[in-house]
């Protein structure tokens, strides 16, 4: 085994050894990543960060390495460009808790709707809402809003013949659950991580090159039987997940 190395840059909140070979030789990149991070705490959220010029010769290192560390700390959220204007220190990501549409609380969401269509629901849909390929289905998708920034696009499917009044009720900022009036019993979801499609991204108002967290979700009401298909795709860049596993102590 080898002997222990001592990293006396990284402590029990930061990063500790994510990113060290074994060998313990830190590149020199990630180096200067855990460097911003001290001055991503210490300038604190909203404050613009120094320039290239500045942190090449803060740290003595190349424009590829300061460019490399700051487009690491782009894609996890920590840091944000604006075109024209410079880098900055970006807030903490909201936390959205794993759990069916009516039970989240973790973001007071908006939502504005883009689609809402009557489809047939072909064999794959079919399938997952246990009706026949040429039954009648809503599409509806909508940007998914945290205050006025857009951090998701949801498309939800649902058996025409279980909302036949949809259309008529349909409001895009409340939850589907209160308009259908239907709480769903439960619900089975997966989650993964993808890149978004050129129009995906466009409707979001992200970077097509960051990657984005993708839940796919089927919920079925008291009598067993699904009646909804959700996929929502959120920006991983501004959202995490949680849930918990049993209760805690006392």
């Amino acid at each position: 085994m080898p002997a222990p190395t001592r990293h006396s840059r990284l402590s029990a909140d930061g990063p500790v050894l994510d990113g060290i070979p074994e060998h313990g030789r830190v590149p020199r990149y990630y180096a200067v990543k855990v460097e911003l991070l001290a001055v991503i705490a210490e300038l604190g959220e909203g404050a613009v960060l120094p320039t290239e010029r500045e942190l090449c010769e803060r740290f003595e290192v190349s424009r590829a390495t300061v460019r490399q560390a700051v487009g690491e700390l782009v894609l996890e959220g920590r840091l944000s460009r604006r075109q024209g204007s410079g880098t900055y220190i970006a807030g903490p990501k909201l936390v959205q808790p794993l759990a069916t549409e009516s039970r989240r609380p973790g973001i007071r969401p908006g939502r504005r709707a883009i689609t809402l269509e009557r489809r047939v629901a072909g064999r794959a849909l079919a399938a997952d809402l246990q009706v026949t390929s040429d039954t009648e289905v809503f599409h509806l998708e909508r940007v998914l809003l945290a205050g006025d920034e857009r951090v998701g696009l949801e498309s939800t499917y649902l058996p025409a013949a279980r909302c036949p009044d949809l259309l008529d009720v349909f409001t895009p900022e409340q939850p589907l659950s209160e308009q259908l009036g239907m709480e769903p019993a439960g619900a089975e979801e997966r989650v993964e991580t993808v890149l978004a499609t050129p129009r995906e991204a466009m409707l979001i108002g992200t970077n097509p090159a960051l990657p984005m967290l993708l839940t796919h979700r089927i919920s079925w009401g008291p009598d067993g039987v699904p009646f909804e298909r959700v996929r929502s795709l959120y920006r991983g860049d501004r959202l995490s997940f949680t849930t918990r596993l049993g209760r805690p102590a006392g």
